[in-house]
């Protein structure tokens, strides 16, 4: 018998509380305490991540939902009601990071805070989160790809409560929730390692590594699901999105190098907490 887990992880006076909200609020708590300790050793403010996060976390989650929304309108336009319906998934994080992005530029205007600097100190913790949101996705049965077999997720050394719950929809399914979220693991390991080099990475590239890293993978990834959001025809809008923004992040990085030449370095204020993540 498959052991299915339940989406639900326990009912708070009646209201189910499921996994997927607990995954994306303690990825996002992970990620403000690493972002915090990285701001104080950068010269920032712990608060300023605190500040920030009051901000754009709402707006985060807005703009997720209204990117998954708007590129499935017409389920919605059927059921406006289930626009507001989060608690069991529909989040985009494309719509997510932009919609951040947007509410940082302004909230970094206002507190004369680097754009840059900040977007450095997230960029790892961002990508972490993204990982721990990704089981989320797996809790909730989402996120998945193509048929395949049960030898084939055992040929993977899978433990088997994932074989179980790869079994959707009458089929095992590909787990592409776990590639991504291993990928996003590597990456957040990757941004640490070059972010302590000394002399190697310029203020905001970090960030950019991060995006080429992110979008890399995910634009092959998405290829693997079969129930990604599509802009027309084929083209799959996440997969639109992660090639224009590799070759962006790429093409900017290079532009910033070979223009700006009083670029400082990321890690000019190493001190004896250089270790700290």
């Amino acid at each position: 018998m498959l052991a299915q887990i339940n989406r639900v992880a326990f009912n708070f006076f009646g209201l189910p509380i499921y996994w997927y909200a607990l995954l994306i609020v303690s990825g996002v708590a992970i990620a403000m305490w690493l972002s915090s300790r990285e701001a104080v050793r950068v010269g920032l403010k712990k608060d300023d991540v605190t500040d920030f996060m009051l901000w754009g976390l709402p707006m985060a989650i807005i703009g997720a939902r209204l990117y998954y929304v708007l590129f499935d309108i017409q389920l919605y336009l059927e059921d406006p009601i289930q626009i507001f319906n989060i608690r069991s998934g529909g989040l985009a994080i494309y719509g997510g990071l932009i919609a951040g992005g947007i509410t940082l530029y302004f909230f970094s205007k206002y507190h004369f805070i680097s754009i840059w600097t900040f977007l450095d100190i997230a960029a790892p913790s961002v990508i972490l989160a993204q990982a721990i949101g990704r089981v989320g996705n797996f809790m909730n049965h989402e996120a998945f790809g193509a048929k395949t077999t049960e030898a084939f997720l055992k040929g993977l050394h899978l433990p088997q409560v994932i074989i179980d719950n790869m079994y959707i929809d009458g089929a095992y399914r590909q787990p592409t929730f776990l590639y991504e979220s291993t990928w996003n693991v590597l990456g957040f390991i990757l941004l640490i390692f070059l972010r302590k080099k000394q002399h190697l990475l310029k203020q905001g590239e970090v960030f950019l590594g991060y995006i080429i890293w992110y979008s890399f993978g995910r634009f092959f990834i998405e290829g693997m699901r079969t129930d990604s959001l599509y802009l027309f025809a084929n083209i799959r809008v996440s997969q639109a999105l992660s090639a224009i923004l590799f070759v962006g992040a790429i093409a900017l990085l290079i532009w910033r190098r070979k223009k700006e030449s009083h670029l400082q370095e990321y890690n000019r204020t190493l001190g004896e907490n250089q270790w700290l993540i």
